[in-house]
């Protein structure tokens, strides 16, 4: 059995300095720091940060008053930032900055009276986070079926924005059928779905033309990792997102020469490795060429050294 890696694959830039964040608040101020929501959706970094201190919560009553907290990648809701800063916690925003993006056009679009349709998945914390950017005037969306069914009040005045983690195929049928119903809607200038989201979209649908079964490492709560096992199954290849080696059925590779695997933005490498080592633990996989990613997002100034 032949192992092929897809490349690009696993940390992205925002789930990198999410983690930097955290383990430099640690550095800084100790325990117990408080994290609202998981920093980045994965087991293994969630389990890793809590053994070293840290507390992860979903509620602001949860931390004491004084406490430090962080906000964690997928970003929050202006009323969390205002309840915050009521109990005076110190904080640390660890939000992509790729979703901050998007929750300043909402504002934008908002403060020129436009009302915002938003592409992405219900109950999401990145969705949560940037529908509470504003009061009211914005509309969620989640499947084709919903764009015929909505209702907004000037179809003239209206926006969209789009979760970061989606499938950019699924995504464009969205916005085409937005741009029918509504032929004055805008939409940022650049893609909202991020450059990770999209090169490890890609990567999946190279490693689909020559895999006969492919493993997805990710968090089943990961946004990014399941549609990279959609986007897998929509290209005629079997697909599986496992979290773990222990994750893996046998039956899976039944009369399979090639397995391809990858891995979602919030997933190590590690986690990879030990998946190759438990499948062949004497073979070197084949690694994919793929799209460099340079991207780097700075830390928070209160959190930078040097």
């Amino acid at each position: 059995m032949k192992i092929t890696l897809a490349n690009p694959r696993g940390f992205c830039a925002g789930v990198d300095r999410a983690i930097e964040v955290v383990e430099r608040a640690l550095e800084l101020h100790g325990t117990p720091l408080y994290v609202r929501h998981e920093v980045v959706h994965n087991r293994l970094v969630v389990n890793r940060l809590r053994a070293a201190g840290v507390v992860f919560i979903e509620e602001l009553d949860e931390v004491p008053a004084g406490s430090t907290l962080v906000f964690s990648a997928h970003g929050v809701s202006r009323a969390v930032r205002e309840a915050a800063d009521e109990r005076g916690l110190r904080v640390f925003d660890a939000t992509c900055p790729l979703v901050t993006k998007v929750h300043n056009q909402v504002r934008q679009y908002r403060a020129r009276g436009m009302e915002c349709i938003l592409i992405g998945h219900a109950g999401h914390p990145e969705v949560v986070g940037t529908m509470g950017q504003v009061n009211d005037g914005v509309y969620l969306v989640e499947t084709l079926a919903d764009v015929g069914h909505l209702k907004v009040t000037d179809p003239e005045r209206l926006a969209y924005v789009t979760q970061t983690t989606l499938s950019v195929d699924d995504t464009a049928r969205i916005i085409d059928a937005l741009k029918k119903r509504f032929p004055g809607i805008r939409g940022a200038r650049t893609e909202d779905i991020c450059y990770a989201t999209q090169n490890r979209q890609d990567a999946v649908k190279r490693l689909a033309r020559i895999s006969d079964v492919i493993l997805v490492v990710g968090s089943p709560n990961s946004s990014n990792s399941n549609r990279l096992r959609e986007l897998a199954e929509q290209c005629g290849c079997p697909a599986y997102l496992v979290d773990r080696p222990e994750d893996i059925e046998p039956g899976w590779f039944e009369g399979c020469e090639r397995v391809g695997i990858t891995a979602g933005a919030s997933a190590p490498e590690e986690l990879v490795r030990r998946i190759v080592q438990h499948l062949t633990p004497d073979a070197e996989p084949e690694e994919l060429p793929g799209a460099p990613e340079r991207m780097v997002f700075v830390l928070p100034p209160a959190l930078r050294t040097g």
